[in-house]
């Protein structure tokens, strides 16, 4: 008799559909045999299991393929058994991207666990009383994007054991991924709850999910500094970007006065970047003729601005003093004509 597939929803962003198209597929393993099966699947939905489930279990993986770049993501596990306790794991971060879950560097997490099936009989097996939840992080070095790793090179950084049903919720400031430059770090953590092994059966992952951690962006403008005097010609800009957020908004902007923070400003043309993605960007910039804006006299700033799910972070500004103001010094004479 065929078992149904553990049902596991997965929704691509909407606003990615034009930039990013998914492949998703569904691959059972049997655990004693090891045949494998895998049938392709939508966004939500269940169907039948290809292959019967066989006395030791099986295990079912839920995998999606960003087409774009080639890079294939296994979004979930579970494994179904006779007697093995069900686990879901969620991960919650401040970014909704729902592919797959993300945030950054500097940014909280949580990861919630729901447990059901186990057994609180001592006489029971132990498998059927109590699961096992390995934390696992991995660097995808500088510059990585994950799509070149061996994730059997991951590290695991804790091992705890659960033996009652219900919902466990883990919050992390930030992130373990390792490295020097903890806003620049990039790689994922993995959460995966495995079953005990048994009779016949080894232990199994039952669920497992991964976050993604990309780094802080930051920026520079050059062809202005502080404290310049400008006349009538603007020099050439510059703004370098590194970094950007898969999911973020950035552009330059000018008003007059000191800088500060949430003053409104009229945005230099040709600075907007608007970032949607599944990994961060660079972006460099050269801007000319940019005076357009400049409309009086005085001191004015410009700030370099990213929109981000996490708010609006300042990556650079620079204050400079304009002078368009014609002044015309001359004398005036007067000849008397005698008659």
């Amino acid at each position: 008799m065929k078992s149904l597939i553990p049902c596991v929803a997965i929704a691509a962003s909407v606003s990615l559909a034009d930039a990013q198209t998914y492949t998703n597929f569904i691959r059972q393993i049997q655990v004693n045999s090891g045949a494998e099966w895998q049938v392709p699947v939508d966004q939500e939905g269940q169907q039948l299991s290809p292959l019967p489930i066989d006395p030791g279990g099986a295990r079912f993986e839920l995998w999606t393929v960003d087409n774009d770049q080639v890079i294939d993501f296994l979004l979930d596990q579970r494994y179904v058994g006779s007697y093995v306790p069900q686990a879901s794991i969620t991960i919650i971060s401040e970014d909704p991207y729902q592919t797959i879950p993300r945030t950054r560097a500097d940014r909280p997490f949580t990861v919630e666990i729901d447990l059901d099936g186990m057994l609180s009989d001592p006489s029971a097996p132990m498998a059927a009383r109590m699961v096992k939840l390995h934390q696992h992080v991995q660097s995808y070095g500088e510059d990585g994007v994950g799509d070149d790793i061996d994730r059997d090179d991951a590290s695991m950084i804790a091992e705890s054991y659960i033996d009652e049903n219900g919902k466990v919720t883990l919050t992390y400031n930030l992130t373990s991924v390792p490295g020097d430059d903890r806003s620049k770090v990039r790689g994922e953590e993995r959460f995966t709850v495995f079953s005990l092994p048994d009779y016949m059966v080894p232990e199994q992952v039952i669920s497992s999910k991964t976050v993604q951690i990309w780094p802080v962006a930051d920026g520079s403008l050059s062809g202005v500094v502080d404290g310049d005097n400008l006349r009538f010609n603007t020099p050439t800009l510059t703004v370098t970007l590194n970094d950007l957020y898969p999911n973020s908004r950035t552009y330059a902007h000018a008003y007059m006065g000191t800088p500060a923070l949430g003053t409104a400003g009229t945005i230099i043309p040709g600075t907007a970047v608007n970032i949607n993605d599944a990994v961060p960007q660079d972006r460099v910039l050269t801007i000319k003729d940019w005076d357009q804006i400049i409309t009086d006299s005085g001191q004015w700033t410009i700030e370099l601005l990213t929109e981000t799910p996490f708010g609006i972070d300042r990556l650079d500004y620079v204050t400079f003093n304009i002078n368009r103001d014609i002044s015309v010094n001359g004398t005036v004479t007067t000849i008397e004509i005698s008659d």
